[in-house]
């Protein structure tokens, strides 16, 4: 009787699921499940699964809405830069101004320190004289930053050489 259970397909304390067996597989005529399965794929080949589409529709969605963030972003990132490089600028420009007015007041003093050693002319004069080349020196300096970056678009030469 125990062969006969195993036939036809129960298992011996005949609990279980019917076609399923401790024993080695007897071979039953009838589709397998994996060519059911693949009966299953065929059928569905021509329609596209709808939780497919879903997904893929949020993910447009989701691609669309994180643009937008990003480029909302970016517009904001540029406004608060735009508004730094503003007051970086007017802060470089007030400095420039104390300074100027920095150096006027120390061009004035030393023609009030040098007027009792020299003439108040031979003061001015000293003063001036030294501002001259100071200014001479601050322009060559500069011409030849000039001629380096002129030589960097000229020709092939090094521009250290120059």
């Amino acid at each position: 009787m125990l062969d006969r259970d195993r036939q036809a397909g129960e298992t011996p304390s005949g609990e279980g699921e019917p076609g399923v067996s401790e024993a080695p597989a007897v071979h039953r005529p009838g589709p397998r499940p994996d060519t059911e399965m693949r009966a299953d794929l065929a059928d569905d080949a021509g329609e596209p699964d709808e939780s497919i589409v879903e997904e893929i529709g949020n993910l447009i969605d989701d691609a669309g809405n994180y643009a937008q963030a990003e480029i909302a972003f970016q517009k904001s990132r540029a406004k608060f830069a735009g508004r730094t490089v503003g007051v970086a600028l007017l802060q470089v420009v007030l400095a420039i101004i104390l300074l100027h007015i920095a150096f006027l007041a120390l061009a004035v003093g030393l023609v009030i320190a040098l007027t009792p050693v020299v003439t108040v002319w031979g003061a001015i004069a000293i003063v001036f004289g030294g501002l001259l080349v100071i200014v001479a020196i601050l322009l060559l300096m500069a011409k030849r930053r000039g001629q380096q970056l002129g030589a960097l678009f000229s020709s092939e030469q090094d521009p250290e050489d120059i």
